[in-house]
């Protein structure tokens, strides 16, 4: 159970969601000195909460801890770039913004949505906690403070600024340990008529397609629009629009504006997918308890799997080294014995291992040298991407393997032997 109950209503947990035995903290990166170093583990274990239905872990380190000096960055894919300025075009028709506008992004990272607000004149502030990543935003001409985002930095911005006309938190919310304070914050800086747009994995689709390697330790919230919906009515937002958007597997981005500002009515497509959420089951403790078991299932799927190829001789490799690597890996148990190394794009990941299974990171570049027989997607959110970069791995007879939503062999060959076998 954990300790202080339910992070958003307080009842004390006692359903278990999934657990995944004990990993590190997934961004938590080696360099060579610290390979032989003691390791810290921490049980990954989500509960679910029996009142208000979240989905949550147990908060074992600060966000001070994890975020201050992080390793993401999101310049470095093209699809995020693509999304973030398809997003500001959509914003700024949709919203009428223009010089006269005033826009904040909340976890605001190296700048890579905010910029294309700069490049139209629009004024804008990025809040971001990790003061490595914000300064990669400023050398970019985003103005950016370093800092946590809950109702007192909402504060202290309402007594230096004027309040925004539209606030943006991108895959933030499930990092937030203290969800009233951070949603609070939210209605205390927005603009009497403005707008907030929330983007977060959608636990529909993270529970329908098995991608629970979206859980880590960095997450300490996991949404449905159900439950999302009750956190933003506790304090007077309202949600009123939503859009299924692609990223991160399938997300949803929220609209919200404040109970006093009726002009905006809810839509037709939020109730719906409401709806939608309670013929599947979002409603009842029964459908979250089912999960378990389709994580497992593939465990030992991607186990069979190299087992199989490394008895044959072949070689594997892995591409993406990001968090949802780490939760897998850790999971599964799988090592040098099994993947002879990661690749990303990163170059803050490379020459740097894995947290817990220690193995090496580099430069894709490395792949064209070494020459796999597979190269294991570990980004599988990127996978068309990367396959594309990637497309000369084929001329020498590799091949793509996907390990979520079940192991199969890309574009579309299910791997023979597996549970998922066709």
């Amino acid at each position: 159970m954990l300790r202080d109950g339910c992070r958003f209503c307080g009842t004390l947990l006692q359903h278990v969601f999934l657990d995944l035995g004990m990993s590190p903290l997934a961004n938590s990166y080696l360099k060579a000195h610290q390979l032989n170093q003691m390791e810290p583990f921490y049980p990954l274990r989500a509960f679910v909460c029996e009142q208000c239905l979240l989905v949550q872990l147990e908060e074992f380190e600060s966000p001070d801890h994890i975020f201050s000096d992080y390793a993401y960055f999101s310049s470095f894919s093209d699809v995020f770039l693509q999304h973030a300025k398809d997003y500001v075009d959509m914003a700024v028709e949709r919203f009428s913004l223009g010089a006269q506008s005033y826009v904040v992004e909340i976890a605001s990272n190296d700048g890579y949505l905010l910029q294309n607000f700069v490049a139209r004149g629009i004024r804008v502030l990025g809040i971001e906690p990790a003061k490595n990543v914000a300064e990669v935003a400023i050398k970019k001409g985003v103005p950016s403070c370093v800092k946590f985002f809950g109702t007192q930095t909402a504060r202290e911005l309402v007594a230096e600024e004027r309040r925004p006309d539209l606030i943006i938190g991108n895959n933030v919310l499930a990092h937030v340990p203290d969800l009233n304070d951070f949603v609070g914050g939210l209605k205390i800086l927005l603009a009497p008529e403005g707008i907030i747009t929330i983007e977060f994995p959608h636990l529909m689709h993270l529970m329908a397609l098995n991608q629970f390697d979206t859980i880590y330790h960095e997450h300490f919230s996991y949404f449905s629009l159900t439950t999302v919906n009750q956190v933003f009515a506790k304090h007077g937002l309202t949600i009123f629009d939503v859009d299924e958007i692609s990223t991160h597997g399938g997300s949803l981005r929220i609209y919200a504006r404040h109970d006093e500002h009726q002009l905006k009515p809810v839509t037709e497509r939020l109730m719906a997918l409401k709806k939608k959420e309670e013929a599947q089951g979002f409603a009842t403790l029964a459908h979250y308890l089912s999960f378990s078991e389709k994580a497992r299932e593939v465990k030992r799927a991607l186990l069979e799997f190299l087992i199989r190829a490394k008895r044959e001789g072949k070689s594997i490799v892995a591409y993406g080294a990001a968090a949802k690597a780490s939760t897998l890996l850790n999971y599964c148990g799988v090592r040098q014995d099994f993947v002879d190394y990661l690749v990303d794009r990163s170059t803050y990941k490379q020459g740097h291992w894995l947290p817990g299974v220690h193995i090496p990171i580099h430069d894709p570049e490395r792949i064209k040298e070494t020459k796999p027989d597979y190269v294991l997607i570990l980004a599988w959110n990127l996978k068309e991407e990367i396959m594309k970069q990637m497309s000369y791995v084929r001329n020498w007879g590799g091949q793509f393997v996907v390990p979520i939503p079940e192991v199969r062999i890309c574009p579309d060959q299910y791997v023979e032997g597996s549970s998922f076998a066709k």
